[in-house]
Order: structure tokens, then sequence, then C-alpha cells
């Protein structure tokens, strides 16, 4: 019998048409009396949340930040933190997908820890495995909205982009884990298509990785596992009509499936040698390149990925490609699922490569792919250096 250990820290979902009209109940229960809601520009210019949620809210408004970037920068961040602190917020609501989510979780932690930024994040001695600071204050609790799916709604870690391009900072905090989720319909289809589709490409890609360390996973992992991936492969082709709101509610069920693969001993950002290759990878090219984003490059850098890595890991590479639906003889075999992989891209409509990205980008994204601690946590990236610069300049 396997050896395992699940903790399940708690969180409350609302899922539906109305949603967001329990977000007073839930700011009540908590005792909340100031809250600050975090927010791009597209959501406080081109949809009714903002006004919905302070008309919620009423007195319990405390202001909002509404200008965090792509890939949360490092300055919008410190800007948010300082807005945020002279609101004295006792509560965090964070409105749409990945970049904000998880901005607004290093706004809660530079709130309670106080201090630079940098002090917080991940320390990448010169020698040796990275160090994450244990972060002990409190923190103001997190309520999170959701404008399109993303396996970032329910985790405890996030990264910031640096404005010189150089390697992010991460962070990690259980302590900034959401008290409330809501999948509210309307927040959910006032993404456009394009950005629907990028985040269900994203909770895809993960649940394709994820399939190829199925069988090696405890009981509760591989429920979550075989489970994301029949609901956001189902999902993935309607993500671009704004009227199918089920699918990316699905989307989003998929990506909180994600979550919880993780809290039941799962590690997803290592599963196997092609998992860590394209997120370490594709991490630093879209916190590298403003125009790239995330689903897209991750999808786009599997191929290339499964055929320098296959080698290192047959068995996730066959699993994958019986997920693709490839009969058991060329399931086997790494090109034929690298191929799926590309059909795939193709029945989507979506480029054969990631396009925009000069010589001095690979060269930054592969000194930065260097530093990533989900994917590398033991260092061993650096080995197979050349291996990822292959699939860079195969893939872009």
């Amino acid at each position: 019998m396997a050896e395992f250990s699940s903790i399940s820290p708690g969180v409350r979902i609302h899922a539906g048409a109305a949603a967001l009209d329990l977000l007073p109940r839930e700011a009540a229960r908590l005792g909340a009396r100031r809250a600050f809601v975090v927010c791009g520009n597209s959501v406080a210019t081109r949809t009714p949340l903002l006004a919905r949620i302070r008309e919620l809210l009423g007195d319990r408004y405390a202001g909002a930040y509404t200008r965090l970037g792509k890939d949360a920068p490092l300055e919008d961040v410190q800007e948010a933190v300082r807005q945020a602190a002279a609101c004295r917020a006792d509560l965090l609501i964070a409105v749409g997908a990945g970049s904000v989510l998880k901005g607004t979780r290093v706004i809660a932690m530079a709130l309670g820890e106080g201090g630079e930024l940098a002090r917080l994040a991940t320390q990448y001695p010169e020698h040796g495995a990275p160090v994450s600071p244990r972060l002990r204050q409190p923190k103001p609790p997190i309520f999170n909205v959701l404008t399109a799916a993303t396996s970032a709604q329910n985790r405890a870690g996030a990264a910031l982009r640096r404005g010189n391009g150089g390697p992010r900072l991460e962070f990690f905090d259980p302590r900034t884990r959401p008290a409330a989720i809501f999948w509210d319909a309307e927040a959910l289809a006032s993404a456009p298509p394009s950005l629907a589709l990028s985040t269900g490409l994203g909770v895809y890609w993960r649940a394709l990785m994820n399939i190829g360390a199925v069988r090696q996973a405890n009981p509760l992992v591989q429920a979550s596992r075989l489970h994301a991936y029949t609901l956001s492969r189902s999902a993935l082709p309607r993500m671009r009509d704004p009227g199918d709101v089920q699918a990316r509610l699905d989307m989003c069920a998929a990506a909180l499936l994600q979550n919880r693969d993780e809290d039941d001993g799962g590690r997803p950002f290592d599963a196997h040698w092609v998992a860590r290759s394209v997120y370490a990878l594709g991490a630093a090219l879209f916190n590298g390149v403003p125009h790239l984003d995330q689903g897209a490059t991750h999808v786009l850098l599997t191929a290339s990925a499964i055929r320098h890595f296959a080698d290192l890991c047959p068995d996730a590479v066959a699993q994958m490609g019986k997920a693709l639906d490839l009969p058991a003889a060329e399931a086997a075999r790494p090109e034929c699922v690298a191929e799926a992989v590309q059909s795939l891209i193709q029945g989507l409509g979506l480029p054969d490569r990631l396009e925009g990205v000069s010589k001095q980008d690979r060269e930054q994204a592969l000194a930065s792919s260097l530093f990533n601690f989900n994917a590398d946590r033991t260092r061993e990236l650096s080995l197979y250096r050349d291996r990822l610069q292959a699939i860079l300049l195969e893939s872009t």
C-alpha cells in the first residue's frame, strides 16, 4: 500500500449565476470592515464587476488597485501594497485570473510581514538548494473572484515579474490561501475569448502533464488527475464561446482539482522531465517577453520537450500518448506523441511556434529557467542546459 499524506486546507467555493451575491455574507463571516479590491485595467474599465462588488460590499468597500499588469510586475505589486496599507485593508479581494491572484497573495504577505519584498522571496545561494523564508506573521484573508480558469485560484505560492527581465521573484506562504473562491457566471462570461482560451490551455496543459504521472500517484491524486483531464479536454474546444459558461465553470473545476492534487500529495510541477522543462522555460519566457501568454507558451513548448526529454521519462510520455487517444504502439513512440500535441495545437488555430522571440530573449529565458523552485527543487536542470537550449531554438 502506498504511503502518503493528504492535507486539505478549508476553502469555501461558490459557483453559479449569482455566486458573487454571497460576497457580503462571506465578508461578514470574517468580520471584515475594510475590503480592498485588486484587479487589472480591463476588469476595471471594460466590465461591470468592480461596480458590482462595490455595491455589494457597501460600507465595507475601502478602495481598489486597478492596474495590476500581466504576470504581476513587481512595481505594480509594490504600489498596490502601499495603497492597501493606506486603506488599512483587512480583506483583499482579487478579481481576475492568474496574474491578479498571484499578485494579491504577495500583497497579503507584504502587509503581514512588512519590509522589502525581495527579503520575503525564495533565495538562491550560489551553492545548494533554494531556500524559501518562513513567513510567520498573520495575513489579511483573501477572496478570489475568477474571470477565467486558473490553477492559481487555491495556492499559497506566487511569482512576480521583474521590470529588468531578470529571474522572477518567488514567494510562498500557506497563510495566503483564499478563504473563499467565487465562480460567478457573469464574471466568467466577462473574459474575452482569447483570455478564456489562454487560461484554458494552461489548465489543459497541466492536466496532460499530470496524466503522464497518474499511475505513480496515490489514489486521491489519481482521482483528481483523471477527472481534471476529462473536464479540461471536453471544455477546451468550447472556451472561445462566451455563451458557453458551463465550459468555463468546468475548466475552473478542473483547475481546482489540480490544486487538490498537490494537497493530496502530488507533485504537479515536477511530475516528470517533460513537465519540468516546459514549466521552467515557459515561466522564463512569458515573464520576459510581454506579448507571450502562459497557456499557449506551455503548449507550444511541449512537442519539442517530448522529443528531447522522452528518454528520461518514457513511461510518462506513453501515458500522455494514451490520453491523447493514440494506439498503444504509437503511444510508446515519442515522435507520435509530439505529433499528436502539434495536431491539437493546429486544431485550436494556434501558430506552430512562439512568435516574436529574439535571440536575446532565448538567452535570458535559458538563464532564468535555472532559477525555478517548483520545477527544479534539487537544481538538476543545469545538467541538461543543451536540451533546454534546443527546445527554445525549435519552438521560437
